[in-house]
């Protein structure tokens, strides 16, 4: 069984809240989110809000912060097989009411189906907050050009107050 080891990244003025299923191994290493250099979501954000792409811990924090936008994870601990999200078993999810009640959260976006489908079974029922599901940034989902991805995601800006 594997504890989330990374503490969510939000202030009092975030108002969107992205959520993936849980850190791959190497952003487990890394402390932070996302830090598989294949996968998209920093290539993906720095073009929704017209920003350089982040290259520092420190950069990413500042970008997502600066634009009014929360990360974390659906779950709080499982069984994982490497990276894999197919293998996640005896999910334990996080408590979202610190971010949520914390912060200026307008709208919830999570981070690819299964992070979907864990938020629809585990932390829907308890929050009652709707969530808008976007196509995984993972390179697993190869079904997705980052073109695509940024098409998908470009909701993010639209429909924030921020961009």
């Amino acid at each position: 069984m594997l504890s989330h080891p990374i503490p969510p990244l939000y202030d009092e003025h975030s108002q969107i809240l992205i959520l993936g299923s849980f850190p791959s191994v190497k952003s487990r290493e890394q402390q932070f989110f996302y830090g598989h250099k294949q996968n998209r979501f920093w290539r993906v954000m720095a073009q929704v809000l017209g920003c350089a792409v982040p290259e520092s811990i420190e950069q990413k924090k500042e970008m997502l912060l600066s634009h009014h936008i929360a990360v974390w994870d659906v779950i709080a601990s499982c069984e994982i097989t490497g990276s894999s999200d197919a293998s996640i078993r005896n999910v334990t999810p996080n408590d979202l009411s610190r971010i949520l009640n914390g912060a200026d959260i307008q709208a919830i976006y999570v981070n690819g189906g299964k992070a979907y489908q864990l938020y629809q079974k585990y932390i829907y029922p308890l929050n009652g907050w709707e969530a808008v599901s976007l196509p995984s940034t993972s390179p697993a989902n190869a079904g997705y050009s980052l073109e695509r991805l940024v098409e998908a995601w470009r909701i993010i800006g639209r429909e924030s107050r921020l961009c």
